[in-house]
């Protein structure tokens, strides 16, 4: 019997006005098949709130950042399972039965998906391999991979720590003291315009310096900044 567990997809945006009515399309058939919606907006400049309109089960204004924005959509969120999902990427179309067939099957708490990125730079189908690889290496996931946990194991853990940058990482170790991560092959998609429009190399370059920095403790205000996030007010 299909479990019947129900899923709320958790965006967190900020100034999508370009996309978010076509990645809220492309969500409606996950929605109609039970998935719940819920939009968090950072304090958008633009008019990415009102264009979600009824694509949407929930939208909401919340403390710019990441972490801060997915921890108010969990906390509204009905679903047993909550999936974090970047506004410029894309979830397979049967995302939700391998969701909660592996959570279920497999026994484990959390989990996120394999990535292909989509951009011009002939390297992006190797860095995004190697992505997949130090995840399943490692156990810890990205935000572009579609991270999906259990919403009790979420609870558990204190959600996403209160971090401007690696929140994604900082919930990965937490959540690897429940389990290991389901690591599904199916590929999610995300947009490699970050490489396209600041150099690819240069990307890559930038990445590995902050993850570094953030492994030797370098505060993560700081980390956003070199990344290109605006310090938050407040």
């Amino acid at each position: 019997m299909p479990s019947q567990q129900r899923i709320s997809i958790v965006l967190p945006v900020l100034n999508e006005v370009a996309g978010i009515v076509a990645t809220l399309e492309r969500l409606a058939p996950l929605r109609a098949a039970g998935c719940e919606t819920i939009v968090v907006d950072g304090g958008s400049s633009d008019a990415t709130l009102a264009l979600t309109g009824p694509l949407a089960d929930r939208a909401i204004v919340a403390q710019r950042g990441r972490a801060a924005q997915m921890n108010a959509g969990a906390r509204l969120a009905s679903g047993d399972i909550l999936l974090f999902l970047h506004a410029d990427t894309i979830l397979p179309d049967d995302a939700s039965a391998l969701v909660r067939e592996g959570l279920e099957q497999s026994g484990r708490a959390w989990g996120r998906f394999d990535v292909q990125i989509a951009g011009r730079h002939v390297l992006l189908p190797l860095v995004a391999a190697l992505m997949n690889l130090r995840s399943r290496l490692t156990g810890v996931a990205t935000g572009d991979q579609a991270i999906f946990v259990d919403a009790a194991a979420f609870r558990r853990v204190g959600g996403y720590p209160d971090l401007a940058l690696m929140e994604d990482i900082a919930l990965s170790k937490a959540l690897k003291s429940i389990s290991s991560p389901l690591c599904l092959s199916a590929r999610v998609v995300t947009s490699g315009r970050r490489w396209d429009d600041n150099g690819f190399w240069r990307t890559i370059l930038l990445m590995w310096r902050l993850r570094f920095d953030y492994w030797r403790g370098a505060d993560a205000n700081d980390l956003a900044r070199r990344y290109g996030y605006a310090p938050r007010e407040g």
